[in-house]
């Protein structure tokens, strides 16, 4: 049998809508678009490297 009373004790409330948005935007993610921005900065810096050796 369920004891109520021992279960409400060891009730702990789920974080209201706010309180979760704060913990993920708090979070340091990297997503996908920063790899492809990377991405793109090494490419470009790559690209200029070949291109000032070229001009030497």
């Amino acid at each position: 049998m369920i004891n109520y009373e021992e279960e409400l004790k060891k009730f702990k409330p789920l974080l209201d809508v706010d309180e979760v948005e704060d913990a993920i935007y708090s979070r340091d993610l990297t997503d996908v678009i920063d790899i492809l921005k990377e991405m793109l900065k090494m490419n470009h810096d790559m690209n200029y490297d070949q291109d000032t050796k070229e001009q030497t």
